[in-house]
């Protein structure tokens, strides 16, 4: 068939519209993948990303993790609580942009998961353990203070 198609081509028989449709059919496509296994600034995705941000300016390399669709685990036990609270602000509104959820695993320990990452289970810390007995409040401690013990 390739020789027919040469000949044609030399002595004529296909208008060029002919040759073109047929050239289109032959040539074998390659495989494209249309789901890019990168993310934003080289990150893969799916993965746990484990960070703990030691200043605020850190948050927006939290939120390139989270838009690049990686599920990151925080630990805010070394910033201060008014950075912590300032994290978490911003991390909230990340997530809530990209429907993602924030869940609280332990003291200053956030996990936040992007839309598709689904989460189960519940970790709850209500209940003090046996012998252990939730301190009272300090006097002069501001309520929104973060207590990570």
């Amino acid at each position: 068939m390739g020789f027919d198609k040469f000949k044609k081509s030399i002595f004529g028989g296909e208008s060029q519209e002919e040759r073109e449709d047929e050239e289109e059919r032959e040539t074998p496509s390659i495989p494209v993948n249309p789901i890019s296994t990168r993310g934003l600034g080289g990150i893969e995705n799916n993965k746990m990303i484990l960070f703990e941000p030691r200043a605020y300016s850190e948050s927006q390399q939290i939120a390139n993790y989270l838009k690049s669709n990686n599920a990151v685990i925080v630990n805010l036990k070394r910033v201060t609580p008014d950075q912590a609270k300032r994290i978490v602000d911003f991390l909230s509104g990340t997530l809530y942009a990209i429907e993602g959820g924030l869940e609280k695993l332990g003291g200053g320990i956030f996990l936040c998961t992007p839309k598709d990452v689904p989460v189960e289970g519940k970790i709850t810390d209500d209940n003090p353990v046996k012998g252990k007995e939730k301190k009272p409040r300090e006097e002069g401690r501001n309520e929104d203070e973060i207590d990570w013990e």
